[in-house]
């Protein structure tokens, strides 16, 4: 089965019993996002929410909120997808599997977008205010569209097949915003959607734009699919979906034709408003800053329009399966990608970004002693990941030599950090980038797209045998407290609040003079918190405190921290400063209120 519209979807889910149907009037209002977030979390189904408070359209959540739901929507297209990236990457690969790959023509036909002159979408019109104006978190700047396929061509080389289709934020309300007639545009650094704003610019003309919501689910998919700046993101949606994208012109723009709604506009060469805050995938809110916006010409949908909708938060959420199919489409590229690599995973609990893992081959010297083999051409490898794509915006790179153990498997990142922890010399394998470009999300260093990197790089021999215990002597400095074991070697101590930097400072040096007196042979790494026994209680939390809270050149201390030639070291162990600072985004939070309301409606309508 191939979707050629989201009701199709919809159905085909709720005949094989993968959604559910809240018949009660819902409010768009932080009570949808909380009822998604539940669901979500209990590995629940799709839901399909009949009526919205306030709109005339019905919507829908949670439809990729499990792998193996996602793998059902693609059940007959997602094999030979991958298929043809690994083809794309290693041609001889259909040398090896001649009969498996009988089916790449068809999907390489479906790739080719297809210009039709009637569409679905066009069928009716409507005004901003009238789509479900879903709020996720209390401190939100309005409602957002929440899964759109932003859409856009290049001034200077217009054309469906050099266009972008990408998931960026769409407010569209609140603010300085004009109701109906303005949504906000936040686009995050490395986006191509940047590169043909900045062509506009060049111009001196609006660029023009296209939010598409709905259609076929292979179109959102498409949008979230990191791809390579020569393939448009319509020609995967059309291998994904099984159909060609079809896609109408109107009034100067290009509508998606199986889309359940279209919003079409322009911006403006440099005009910005104030857009945000909003809660985010990595657990914080996003702050108000100056973005662009569109000015809404107008608002098709079909007559049958369902609105899709998702919830983002603190990692693992709906956005979670999308990063687990991407890396089961692409993983298997990544050796072509970057030679010498041969893995690569984005934390999804430390935020995604904050927190990348490497596993490459350290070759430089082959003839070394195990005794005497450090990291080489893993710090070659390092720079080439952090100039790829979007692993240009990771915080920290942990690297290793796959040749130490075969077996390592970068997805288990409990073992991965022991690994590396255990084979770490301090003094030698942490190496800085000091002022560097980071996600526009992530707020631990103290400007916007601005912070630091630090790539933690291991080969060869255990270099020293992980606690599982607390030091029996460990003695912490007045105002320290509540130590924890997160991990082998990494211990959560909780410290005073951070005020302000040169305090943060002297207390994290004294807390690193005091354990350069004590027994820490088996000890690699000492966090910072205000709350241990919770940053120590899975290795999520510990995952997402440690990295989603520190900027590494501002942060990272150490015992018999010394410079050397310009190169930080120290003896060990080494010190993250995790603590939350005055300059952070806040976390989120749900309102309390709106989660007894959730109570009770999950219960009536014995939802779980």
């Amino acid at each position: 089965m191939t979707y050629a519209s989201m009701r199709e979807c919809v159905e085909d889910l709720e005949a094989n019993g993968h959604l559910i149907r809240i018949q009660e009037e819902v409010d768009p209002y932080l009570e949808m996002a909380e009822i998604h977030r539940r669901v979500y979390a209990a590995g629940g189904p799709a839901l399909f929410y009949e009526k919205v408070k306030g709109s005339p359209f019905p919507a829908v959540s949670n439809l990729f909120g499990t792998l193996e739901r996602s793998r059902f929507i693609f059940r007959h297209t997602l094999d030979r997808v991958s298929r043809m990236v690994e083809a794309k990457s290693n041609p001889a690969s259909l040398l090896k599997h001649p009969l498996k790959n009988l089916m790449l023509p068809f999907a390489a036909a479906c790739a080719l977008p297809r210009k039709v002159k009637e569409a679905p979408v066009m069928a009716c019109t409507t005004d901003l205010s009238s789509l479900p104006q879903v709020t996720c978190w209390p401190d939100d700047g309005g409602p957002f569209v929440l899964l759109p396929q932003v859409y856009s061509e290049d001034p200077k080389k217009p054309g469906i097949l050099g266009s972008n289709m990408g998931m960026y934020r769409i407010q569209m309300a609140g603010n300085d915003y004009v109701k109906n007639r303005e949504v906000g545009l936040h686009y995050q650094i490395k986006r191509d959607i940047g590169r043909h704003h900045a062509h506009a610019i060049e111009k001196g003309q609006p660029l023009r734009v296209s939010v598409f919501v709905g259609g076929p689910p292979a179109h959102t998919f498409a949008a979230v699919m990191p791809l390579p700046e020569n393939l448009p993101e319509v020609a995967f949606a059309g291998a994904l979906a099984g159909r060609r994208f079809r896609y109408a012109k109107e009034g100067g723009h290009t509508l998606s034709a199986e889309a359940d709604f279209c919003i079409v506009g322009t911006v403006d060469p440099k005009a910005v408003k104030p857009e945000g805050p909003f809660g985010d995938h990595i657990g914080y809110y996003s702050l108000t800053h100056p973005f662009p916006f569109l000015n809404v010409e107008k608002v098709y949908h079909r007559k049958d329009a369902i609105w899709p909708f998702t919830v983002v938060g603190r990692p693992p959420a709906e956005d979670t399966s999308f990063g687990a199919l991407i890396h089961e489409i692409t993983g298997p590229a990544v050796p072509d990608s970057i030679p010498g690599v041969s893995a690569v995973h984005a934390v999804d609990a430390a935020g995604v970004h904050p927190l990348l893992l490497a596993m490459g081959k350290e070759t430089y010297v082959p003839y070394a002693k195990d005794d005497a083999k450090k990291p080489m051409e893993l710090l070659t490898l390092s720079n080439a990941i952090l100039g790829f794509g979007q692993c240009s915006l990771a915080k920290y790179l942990f690297i290793v030599d796959e040749g130490d153990n075969p077996a390592l498997d970068i997805h288990d990142e409990k073992a991965f950090l022991v690994h590396l922890l255990e084979r770490m010399d301090f003094s030698r394998d942490i190496h800085f980038q000091t002022r560097a470009t980071m996600d526009t999300l992530d707020y631990s260093a103290e400007g916007l797209n601005e912070g630091s990197k630090v790539v933690f790089a291991a080969a060869g021999e255990k270099k020293r045998t992980l606690a599982t215990t607390l030091p029996p002597d460990l003695s912490l400095p007045d105002g320290f407290s509540n130590a924890r074991l997160a991990l082998p070697g990494v211990i959560m101590v909780e410290a005073p609040p951070f005020t302000d930097a040169e305090t943060g400072e002297a207390s994290a040096q004294e807390l690193a003079s005091l354990l350069a007196q004590a027994d820490t042979t088996g000890m690699a790494l000492v966090v910072l918190t205000e709350d241990a026994e919770f940053a120590a209680a899975t290795l999520n939390n510990f995952l997402w405190v440690t990295f989603t809270r520190s900027n590494p050149s501002h942060d990272i201390h150490g015992v018999g921290a010394t410079t050397i030639h310009k190169h930080w070291g120290c003896t060990g162990p080494v010190i993250i400063d995790a603590r939350l600072k005055p300059h952070h985004a806040p976390p989120l939070i749900e309102d309390p209120e709106v989660s007894a309301r959730v109570d009770a409606l999950l219960r009536n309508n014995d939802i779980l």
